[in-house]
This record gives C-alpha cells, sequence and structure tokens, in this order.
C-alpha cells in the first residue's frame, strides 16, 4: 500500500474549479450485448483495469491545491502546489486520463465507435466511418460505390478448372 496524495473533490464547484465533468460508464444492458456478441463470435474478451490510470492522466489547464493538512510548509503556510498531472479525487482526473488513453489508441490506428441505428425495421450497427477512413488511408476514396462488390451469382463451390471445393 502507498501513500497517495488526493484531491478534496467534494469540495470543487462547477464553474469555479472545473467546467465539465466525465464518467465513461457503459450501462449494464450494453455490456450483456457485447458479451453475448462475442460469444457468438467466438471472440476472446480480455477485462483490464489501470489501477493508476487517474495518475497517468495530463491535465489541460493549470490546476491548484492548497496544501494538505499535516504536510503545511511551515516558512510557507499559504502557498499552493500546482499539478504537473491528474490527481486522485479531481473532477478533472477521469477526463485527462479518457484523453490520453483515446489519444494513444487512435495513434494506433484504432477507430472510434460504432454507429447504431433503429428503425422500424430493427436496430441496424454499421463502422461506415471506419470503412470510408479505411477507404481513404488506401486511396480509394473517390472509387464508385456498388451494391455487391464482387461478381454476381458466381460459383464458389468450384476452383477454376471446375473441381469441387
Amino acid at each position: 500500500n502507498k501513500a497517495r496524495l488526493v484531491a478534496r473533490g467534494y469540495r470543487q464547484e462547477e464553474g469555479i474549479d472545473f467546467e465539465e465533468s466525465f464518467a465513461p460508464v457503459a450501462r449494464i444492458k450494453a455490456i450483456r450485448i457485447f458479451l453475448a456478441f462475442a460469444a457468438q463470435m467466438n471472440m476472446v474478451v480480455y477485462q483490464m483495469d489501470v489501477k493508476t490510470a487517474f495518475l497517468n492522466g495530463n491535465l489541460r489547464e493549470e490546476v491548484y491545491v492548497s496544501q494538505p493538512d499535516g504536510f503545511v510548509d511551515a516558512d510557507n503556510p499559504n502557498h499552493v502546489y500546482k499539478l504537473k498531472k491528474a490527481l486522485y479525487g479531481l473532477k478533472k482526473a477521469p477526463r485527462a486520463w479518457y484523453d490520453m488513453l483515446s489519444s494513444f489508441l487512435l495513434s494506433q490506428d484504432f477507430s472510434k465507435g460504432l454507429q447504431i441505428s433503429l428503425n422500424p425495421r430493427g436496430i441496424f450497427i454499421n463502422q461506415s466511418k471506419y470503412a470510408l477512413e479505411s477507404l481513404k488511408k488506401f486511396g480509394f476514396e473517390s472509387c464508385d460505390p456498388v451494391d455487391t462488390p464482387m461478381v454476381e451469382k458466381s460459383k464458389l463451390d468450384e476452383d477454376r478448372e471446375g473441381t469441387a471445393v
């Protein structure tokens, strides 16, 4: 167990100490759907937890905290600390961590999100943004779209010599 400096988040006021709060939490329904889909597709799912996540986020603006009780500098009791990184309890910590993780994943060619739409015929999930980005990445953004991107009515049960496969 390590001792850590923790911000008193309950004393922070929106509009004064921070402009926005952030808590990326998935609903249990979404998790169940994801796990059902992963099971159907025979995928391996890993769960992870970054115990020091909030200590690694970079802050977008300058944040100052008062000296913690018991650690007040006797020579400078009115001085404050300027934070270099996010701190446990700080309202900005979750957003700072999310921004850092998101930037890293995007730099590794991961793509953000699925597009999910609901209409009377059902729920539709697609990655059209990802598909368009992939076309652009490989120089195919000017290609004409087609409904069936392959030869129609092609026999897929024989090779080129007519042998059954």
